[in-house]
């Protein structure tokens, strides 16, 4: 039952942290507007995500725009398209590998695969966790980076969106999912069927028969 009860709760962590990274993914909410200094034009705000670039006003009204080539993009938003992508396909496969190995299915009744299974999706998760950290703190870097450069106009400097603490978030608990995974999927030791008993000498211990 202890195994099973790391599963489950690993099953919950790895969705959770799945849903943060499509959200994360899909949500333009990478940088905000910077209302610093002068810059203190509050009726339009500024939200930029991974795909598209949106413009707030103080009237709730919304338009976004996709960006126009994958090649004007800074680096740091092109590896996080990459990233975060590959990081929710192996979330979907790690997951899926995790509910066919898990000790509370049947999918496989074969239980010495189990284990193994369980300790692959692990694996998984922990690469997913990792590919989901490394895009959101780059991006966080730059944008920090750039608040603290006194050459960068007051109206071009962006702050830390919600994606970044939600990417972080959502990481940590794939990582946490999988680290459990890997501690408590080992494959079990196999076992020798049909051994042979062997005398103090290192000879085989044959029957005793009587004889007529």
């Amino acid at each position: 039952m202890g195994h099973v009860g790391v599963q489950i709760v690993s099953v919950s962590l790895g969705v959770v942290g799945m849903i943060g990274v499509i959200i994360c993914c899909t949500v333009p909410r990478w940088k905000v507007s910077s209302f610093t200094g002068s810059n203190i034009v509050t009726a339009v705000s500024s939200q930029d995500g991974l795909w598209t670039s949106c413009v707030v006003q103080s009237t709730g009204q919304q338009q976004c725009k996709n960006y126009d080539s994958l090649l004007v993009l800074a680096s740091d938003l092109q590896a996080a398209r990459a990233m975060t992508i590959i990081s929710c396909m192996l979330c979907c496969l790690s997951l899926l590998m995790l509910f066919c190995g898990a000790d509370f299915t049947t999918c496989i009744e074969n239980e010495d695969i189990k284990p193994k299974i369980s300790l692959l999706a692990g694996v998984g998760l922990l690469v997913a966790g990792l590919l989901a950290i490394i895009p959101v703190s780059w991006s966080a870097h730059n944008i920090v980076q750039d608040f603290n450069n006194p050459l960068v106009p007051s109206n071009m400097k962006r702050e830390l969106g919600a994606c970044i603490f939600l990417g972080w978030a959502a990481g940590v608990l794939l990582i946490l999912a999988g680290g459990l995974l890997c501690c408590f999927s080992r494959p079990k030791s196999g076992s020798s069927g049909g051994t042979a008993k062997y005398n103090s000498n290192g000879t085989h211990s044959a029957p005793n028969k009587n004889y007529v």
